[in-house]
């Protein structure tokens, strides 16, 4: 794991100075050392953190010839296969790094270089005799590129900040990525939430030479059409998929430094540690969250598992004090507003992995995604279910079975559940049907904004833009694979795996580690039939039965319990705000800034501080609104650090 930043000009050479300066800006990415190199129109920096061949992998790195030059980001997995390989075929490799390959896989295949890959990544690759640049991100968006025109040319980096080091770069938000933060929780790409900057979508690669620019995709989640059948039994599918499991673990312990993992105490990482136990030889070093509220706080779980595995064990407890108190570095480091508070307790979990001499975590995360586990798909369909019959008095009554473990849950009272489930029923049939709920209710944060962002805000429908990002034979798949593709393309990419994953880890300079986004797994669960994924209203139903026999029976069959934080409580206490939120949301900084209305969110702010906050919709409201005026405060108010 590292941090790359670089420069494209065809007017004039980089100056190494530029490129100190940004890669300054990326020192928690890569603590361990710094590399560069410049030659005529191309600059490219490094900051390292050592995972796999610790003296031998500095980077920007070449090929024997020093033709073809790259600095990497991220981890391929399957580096050792491909390196005998190069070998075969009369490569000479100078390291045992990963990041060699790269730039011998290029001589082999070109730009079809990623598509040999098992990893998680993102990489500039200069080819010097081509003068050609090539930009590349892996396929589920792992890992964080960015880039912006400037003078010249061309400018990339891991994080936005890097890029903020170039005077000739504006510092603006955007409005249009703004609404769909408030909308989707990310912007979609190539948006960034800043005006001008370009975020690289997962799964693309550009390239640069002085003809111009072409983005192209090479890899894509993609389903069946419907009805899919299943070829033969669940068992013989439950047995490929825990060889498949164990592979992807296998592959992803891969490292010259130990590797810990993260237990939340649900399915997921439950099977991670479980396989890391019995399928490999790798000492077992686990970490969790723990929290005072008992609606979030999952230590009974993890310590059910933890005595199960007997594995060595560090909590971290999370108070709603160190949230208020993490979350200004917390957006330092989305560089985006939120809509939660969850990102900032995995970014003291990330410090906790560090302070015991870690550097890599494998996490449960993307098997939601991958296997059809969140609470939103069985939502889904049950809302096309009643949507099919919508006169039925009967059918309305699964909404009840619907998110048992909130406290305040849409679910709760009937007449509200049908409110809230019924929203876009007349786009039945329609991609994007089962998110409108969700999107519906998060948009509400647009009507704190002043009225000129409002505008740019709410410029777009959902469902209609997010459809000029959906392939053509979407329509003909089952509905729970089109809503598995929209979560994947939005939330999960954008947010999850972004702001809540790679950013908050890196934060502390740990790498985490996603087995189940191989993309060998994903292939195998995409043609499976949506049975086997959602089984009823029961989710995950093959991952469950794939680790019958490995985890406690109890676990194996726990419902979803989505990761969930204290948000908008965690900054009052008995009444009284923390000093810089008071600060934010007083009338002068909110007119200062100019994002929302006044008088709107200091309403907002009354309620929050009489402990009256207690839906979705104000508490998103609320950690939106203060996240917005962070990063304006960091990035645009002052220079980020």
């Amino acid at each position: 794991m590292c941090g790359i930043a670089g420069r494209l000009d065809w007017t004039a050479p980089v100056e190494r100075a530029q490129l100190q300066a940004m890669i300054a800006r990326l020192r928690h990415r890569g603590p361990d050392a710094q590399g560069f190199y410049l030659q005529g129109p191309i600059g490219l920096a490094h900051a390292r953190l050592s995972i796999i061949d610790l003296s031998g992998g500095s980077q920007p790195l070449c090929n024997e010839d020093g033709t073809v030059w790259v600095s990497f980001n991220g981890e391929i997995f399957n580096y050792r296969e491909l390196r005998a390989d190069l070998l075969r075929r009369g490569h000479r490799l100078a390291t045992q790094s990963d990041t060699e390959v790269l730039v011998h896989l290029y001589e082999e295949h070109g730009d079809a270089l990623v598509e040999h890959l098992n990893g998680q990544f993102a990489f500039a690759l200069w080819d010097a005799r081509a003068q050609r640049l090539l930009l590349a991100r892996d396929r589920c968006g792992i890992r964080p590129l960015f880039h912006t025109r400037v003078r010249g040319g061309l400018a990339f980096a891991s994080e936005v900040k890097a890029l903020f080091a170039l005077p000739d770069v504006p510092r603006q938000l955007d409005g249009r990525a703004l609404g769909e933060v408030f909308t989707y929780w990310a912007p979609l790409p190539p948006h960034a939430v800043f005006a001008g900057i370009e975020s690289l979508p997962p799964g693309h690669v550009l390239t640069v030479d002085a003809r111009g620019t072409h983005l192209r995709r090479y890899w894509d989640w993609s389903f069946p059409p419907a009805p899919v059948e299943a070829g033969r039994s669940a068992d013989s599918y439950a047995e490929e998929l825990r060889a498949l499991l164990i592979d992807a673990v296998r592959l992803q312990l891969r490292a010259d430094v130990p590797v810990a993992a993260y237990l939340s105490g649900g399915l997921d990482s439950s099977i991670i540690t479980t396989l890391i136990r019995h399928g490999t030889d790798t000492p077992l070093r686990t970490f969790s969250l723990t929290f005072d509220d008992a609606e979030f706080d999952e230590s009974a779980w993890q310590q059910q598992l933890v005595q199960y595995l007997g594995t060595a064990h560090t909590t971290v407890h999370c108070t709603r004090a160190d949230i208020a108190a993490a979350f200004p570095r917390t957006i330092l480091h989305t560089e985006a507003p939120i809509v939660r508070t969850a990102p900032a307790p995995m970014m003291l979990l990330a410090a906790g992995v560090r302070a015991a001499g870690y550097k890599v975590a494998l996490t449960g995360e993307g098997a939601d995604e991958v296997f059809g586990g969140y609470d939103l798909f069985k939502e889904a369909r049950v809302r096309r279910f009643i949507a099919r019959q919508p006169q039925s008095r009967c059918r309305p009554r699964l909404l009840e079975r619907l998110y048992p473990y909130l406290k305040h849950s849409p679910a709760a009272g009937r007449a509200m559940a049908e409110r809230f489930f019924r929203a876009g029923e007349a786009q039945y049939g329609q991609p994007g049907f089962g998110h409108l709920p969700r999107w519906t209710t998060t948009r509400r944060i647009s009507q704190f904004l002043s009225a000129p962002w409002r505008h740019a805000a709410t410029a777009f429908e959902p469902s209609a833009a997010l459809a000029e990002q959906l392939p053509a034979e979407l329509a003909r798949w089952e509905p729970l694979a089109q809503d598995q593709y929209i979560e994947a393309h939005t939330l999960m990419s954008g947010y999850l795996l972004c702001a809540q994953g790679d950013r908050m880890a890196m934060a502390q300079a740990i790498e985490t580690r996603f087995p189940f986004l191989d993309h060998r797994l994903i292939a195998f669960a995409s043609r499976l039939p949506s049975r086997y994924k959602l089984m009823g209203l029961t989710e995950k139903w093959l991952l469950k039965r794939s680790m019958d026999g490995l985890l406690p029976e109890a676990l194996r069959h726990r419902s979803k319990q989505p990761y969930r934080t204290p948000d908008s409580q965690s900054f009052f206490h008995q009444g009284e705000p923390v000093d810089y939120v008071a600060e934010l949301f007083s009338p002068a900084r909110l007119k200062d800034a100019g994002y929302f209305d006044p008088q709107a969110a200091i309403r907002l702010f009354d309620k929050a501080r009489a402990g009256k906050i207690i839906g979705f919709g104000d508490n998103m409201a609320f950690v939106g609104i203060l996240s917005t005026q962070l990063l304006h405060e960091q990035f645009i108010r002052h220079a980020a650090a």
